[in-house]
Protein backbone atom coordinates (compact mmCIF):
# COMPACT_ATOMS: atom_id res chain seq x y z
CA UNK A 1 0.00 0.00 0.00
CA UNK A 2 1.08 3.56 -0.72
CA UNK A 3 2.51 5.51 2.06
CA UNK A 4 -0.42 8.33 0.94
CA UNK A 5 -3.02 5.77 0.94
CA UNK A 6 -1.84 5.30 4.85
CA UNK A 7 -2.48 8.85 6.11
CA UNK A 8 -5.35 9.88 7.82
CA UNK A 9 -6.61 13.59 8.35
CA UNK A 10 -8.40 14.40 11.47
CA UNK A 11 -11.26 16.10 10.78
CA UNK A 12 -11.33 17.63 14.23
CA UNK A 13 -13.90 20.45 13.67
CA UNK A 14 -17.14 21.93 15.26
CA UNK A 15 -18.62 22.22 12.06
CA UNK A 16 -19.87 19.89 9.29
CA UNK A 17 -19.47 22.25 6.69
CA UNK A 18 -15.60 22.70 7.37
CA UNK A 19 -15.11 18.65 7.87
CA UNK A 20 -16.37 18.16 4.46
CA UNK A 21 -15.09 21.63 3.07
CA UNK A 22 -11.39 20.13 3.67
CA UNK A 23 -12.74 16.20 2.52
CA UNK A 24 -13.38 18.12 -0.70
CA UNK A 25 -10.54 19.69 -0.85
CA UNK A 26 -8.25 17.08 0.24
CA UNK A 27 -9.86 14.18 -2.25
CA UNK A 28 -7.61 12.80 -4.35
CA UNK A 29 -4.81 13.35 -2.77
CA UNK A 30 -5.82 12.01 0.76
CA UNK A 31 -8.31 9.59 1.07
CA UNK A 32 -8.33 8.61 4.49
CA UNK A 33 -10.48 10.87 7.34
CA UNK A 34 -10.54 10.61 11.14
CA UNK A 35 -13.97 11.31 12.36
CA UNK A 36 -13.79 11.61 16.38
CA UNK A 37 -16.15 12.56 19.21
CA UNK A 38 -15.80 16.46 18.55
CA UNK A 39 -17.66 15.87 14.93
CA UNK A 40 -19.39 12.83 15.60
CA UNK A 41 -20.99 13.93 18.76
CA UNK A 42 -23.28 17.17 16.93
CA UNK A 43 -23.21 15.05 13.62
CA UNK A 44 -23.67 11.29 14.14
CA UNK A 45 -23.63 8.92 11.96
CA UNK A 46 -24.57 10.93 8.97
CA UNK A 47 -21.04 12.70 8.72
CA UNK A 48 -19.40 9.25 8.26
CA UNK A 49 -22.19 8.33 5.46
CA UNK A 50 -21.42 12.03 3.88
CA UNK A 51 -17.77 11.43 3.75
CA UNK A 52 -18.10 7.63 2.58
CA UNK A 53 -19.99 8.76 -0.33
CA UNK A 54 -17.09 10.71 -1.79
CA UNK A 55 -15.54 7.78 -1.96
CA UNK A 56 -13.79 8.09 0.93
CA UNK A 57 -12.35 5.87 3.80
CA UNK A 58 -13.35 6.76 7.75
CA UNK A 59 -11.59 5.88 10.71
CA UNK A 60 -14.18 6.20 13.21
CA UNK A 61 -12.37 7.27 16.61
CA UNK A 62 -14.48 7.27 19.05
CA UNK A 63 -12.86 5.06 21.96
CA UNK A 64 -15.43 2.75 22.97
CA UNK A 65 -14.77 2.25 26.60
CA UNK A 66 -18.28 0.30 28.32
CA UNK A 67 -18.89 -3.03 29.49
CA UNK A 68 -18.93 -5.85 27.16
CA UNK A 69 -22.40 -5.99 25.54
CA UNK A 70 -22.62 -2.73 25.64
CA UNK A 71 -19.36 -2.12 22.97
CA UNK A 72 -20.60 -4.76 20.78
CA UNK A 73 -23.52 -2.82 20.80
CA UNK A 74 -21.79 0.06 19.54
CA UNK A 75 -19.38 -2.10 17.36
CA UNK A 76 -22.27 -3.15 15.20
CA UNK A 77 -23.32 0.45 14.96
CA UNK A 78 -19.82 1.40 13.53
CA UNK A 79 -19.89 -1.61 10.94
CA UNK A 80 -23.16 -0.33 9.80
CA UNK A 81 -21.75 2.75 9.02
CA UNK A 82 -19.48 1.35 6.49
CA UNK A 83 -16.13 2.68 8.57
CA UNK A 84 -13.33 1.16 7.50
CA UNK A 85 -11.22 1.35 11.04
CA UNK A 86 -12.84 1.89 14.56
CA UNK A 87 -11.12 1.42 17.84
CA UNK A 88 -11.81 0.72 21.23
CA UNK A 89 -10.17 1.30 24.56
CA UNK A 90 -7.69 -1.65 25.43
CA UNK A 91 -7.77 -1.07 29.07
CA UNK A 92 -11.38 -2.03 28.82
CA UNK A 93 -10.45 -5.80 29.28
CA UNK A 94 -10.25 -9.21 27.19
CA UNK A 95 -14.01 -9.45 26.94
CA UNK A 96 -14.86 -6.36 25.84
CA UNK A 97 -12.60 -6.29 23.43
CA UNK A 98 -13.77 -9.80 21.81
CA UNK A 99 -17.00 -8.28 22.06
CA UNK A 100 -15.73 -5.46 19.36
CA UNK A 101 -14.15 -8.21 16.92
CA UNK A 102 -17.02 -10.41 17.34
CA UNK A 103 -19.15 -7.74 16.07
CA UNK A 104 -16.93 -7.10 13.11
CA UNK A 105 -16.44 -10.51 11.50
CA UNK A 106 -20.34 -11.02 11.84
CA UNK A 107 -20.78 -7.86 9.80
CA UNK A 108 -20.11 -7.56 5.97
CA UNK A 109 -17.81 -4.72 6.17
CA UNK A 110 -15.60 -6.62 8.31
CA UNK A 111 -13.68 -3.29 9.78
CA UNK A 112 -10.35 -3.23 11.22
CA UNK A 113 -10.71 -3.11 15.26
CA UNK A 114 -7.64 -1.25 16.53
CA UNK A 115 -7.44 -1.01 20.60
CA UNK A 116 -6.25 2.57 22.04
CA UNK A 117 -2.89 1.74 24.19
CA UNK A 118 -2.01 5.02 25.93
CA UNK A 119 -2.87 8.02 24.43
CA UNK A 120 -0.36 9.97 22.91
CA UNK A 121 -1.29 12.85 25.37
CA UNK A 122 0.43 11.16 28.23
CA UNK A 123 3.20 10.34 30.32
CA UNK A 124 5.05 8.06 32.60
CA UNK A 125 3.80 10.60 35.50
CA UNK A 126 0.17 10.91 33.64
CA UNK A 127 -0.31 7.63 34.28
CA UNK A 128 0.94 7.57 37.75
CA UNK A 129 -1.47 9.53 38.61
CA UNK A 130 -3.91 7.45 37.73
CA UNK A 131 -2.65 4.50 39.57
CA UNK A 132 -0.61 2.78 36.86
CA UNK A 133 2.54 2.13 38.11
CA UNK A 134 6.06 2.07 35.79
CA UNK A 135 7.09 3.27 32.62
CA UNK A 136 4.79 4.35 29.47
CA UNK A 137 6.38 1.79 27.17
CA UNK A 138 5.45 -1.05 29.78
CA UNK A 139 1.75 -0.24 29.65
CA UNK A 140 1.89 0.01 26.22
CA UNK A 141 3.08 -3.40 25.73
CA UNK A 142 0.81 -5.06 28.00
CA UNK A 143 -1.97 -3.33 26.50
CA UNK A 144 -0.96 -4.09 23.11
CA UNK A 145 -0.13 -8.54 24.10
CA UNK A 146 -3.80 -7.99 25.74
CA UNK A 147 -5.45 -6.37 22.52
CA UNK A 148 -3.76 -9.14 20.08
CA UNK A 149 -4.89 -11.90 22.83
CA UNK A 150 -8.72 -10.82 22.02
CA UNK A 151 -7.88 -11.21 18.66
CA UNK A 152 -8.00 -7.39 17.47
CA UNK A 153 -6.16 -6.79 14.22
CA UNK A 154 -3.68 -3.59 16.33
CA UNK A 155 -3.39 -0.91 18.20
CA UNK A 156 -3.42 3.11 18.16
CA UNK A 157 -0.09 3.87 20.48
CA UNK A 158 2.58 6.44 19.89
CA UNK A 159 4.88 6.42 17.20
CA UNK A 160 7.86 5.77 19.46
CA UNK A 161 6.19 2.23 20.92
CA UNK A 162 6.02 1.16 17.43
CA UNK A 163 9.23 -1.29 16.90
CA UNK A 164 8.57 -2.75 20.47
CA UNK A 165 4.79 -3.52 19.78
CA UNK A 166 6.07 -5.18 16.40
CA UNK A 167 8.71 -7.10 17.65
CA UNK A 168 6.22 -8.33 21.21
CA UNK A 169 3.13 -8.81 18.51
CA UNK A 170 4.35 -9.63 14.85
CA UNK A 171 4.87 -7.35 12.07
CA UNK A 172 1.31 -8.07 10.86
CA UNK A 173 -0.23 -6.43 13.91
CA UNK A 174 -1.17 -3.27 12.83
CA UNK A 175 -0.15 0.26 14.40
CA UNK A 176 -1.76 3.27 13.79
CA UNK A 177 -0.31 6.12 15.17
CA UNK A 178 -1.32 9.59 16.55
CA UNK A 179 0.86 12.44 17.36
CA UNK A 180 2.60 12.73 14.34
CA UNK A 181 3.86 16.42 13.61
CA UNK A 182 5.77 17.35 10.41
CA UNK A 183 9.44 18.93 12.13
CA UNK A 184 7.97 22.33 10.50
CA UNK A 185 5.07 22.24 12.94
CA UNK A 186 3.83 22.60 16.45
CA UNK A 187 3.46 19.57 18.77
CA UNK A 188 0.34 21.31 20.69
CA UNK A 189 -0.44 19.30 23.49
CA UNK A 190 0.96 16.05 22.38
CA UNK A 191 4.00 14.58 24.32
CA UNK A 192 4.86 11.58 22.46
CA UNK A 193 5.51 13.10 18.93
CA UNK A 194 7.21 12.00 15.75
CA UNK A 195 7.74 13.41 11.83
CA UNK A 196 5.52 11.80 9.23
CA UNK A 197 8.66 9.87 7.72
CA UNK A 198 10.15 8.94 10.88
CA UNK A 199 6.55 7.02 11.62
CA UNK A 200 6.80 5.37 8.51
CA UNK A 201 10.44 4.13 8.78
CA UNK A 202 10.10 2.74 12.36
CA UNK A 203 7.48 0.67 10.88
CA UNK A 204 3.50 2.40 11.17
CA UNK A 205 1.41 1.00 9.33
CA UNK A 206 -1.25 4.03 9.30
CA UNK A 207 -0.55 7.77 10.49
CA UNK A 208 -2.95 10.30 12.25
CA UNK A 209 -1.95 14.04 11.14
CA UNK A 210 -4.48 16.51 12.29
CA UNK A 211 -4.02 20.65 13.15
CA UNK A 212 -0.77 20.33 10.99
CA UNK A 213 -2.86 20.03 8.10
CA UNK A 214 -6.34 21.72 9.25
CA UNK A 215 -4.95 24.86 10.87
CA UNK A 216 -2.69 25.30 8.23
CA UNK A 217 -3.64 28.57 6.21
CA UNK A 218 -3.47 26.41 3.09
CA UNK A 219 -4.09 22.70 4.24
CA UNK A 220 -3.76 21.46 0.56
CA UNK A 221 -0.35 23.58 0.48
CA UNK A 222 0.47 21.71 4.13
CA UNK A 223 -0.93 18.39 2.83
CA UNK A 224 1.40 18.18 -0.55
CA UNK A 225 4.04 19.25 1.79
CA UNK A 226 3.74 16.42 3.90
CA UNK A 227 3.16 13.89 0.81
CA UNK A 228 6.61 15.49 -1.01
CA UNK A 229 8.59 15.06 2.54
CA UNK A 230 7.82 10.86 1.82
Amino acid sequence: MNRKDRIIVALDFDSDTEAMSLVGKLKGKINFFKVGSQLFTRYGGAIVERIASLGADVFLDLKFHDIPNTVRGASLSACSLGVKIFNVHASGGRKMMEEAVNAAKKHKSSPLVLGVTVLTSMSSGDLCEIGVGGKVEEQVLRLASLAKEAGLDGVVASAKEIELIKKECGNDFIVLTPGIRPAWSSADDQKRVMTPEAAFNRGADYIVIGRAVTSAPDPVEAADRILGEL
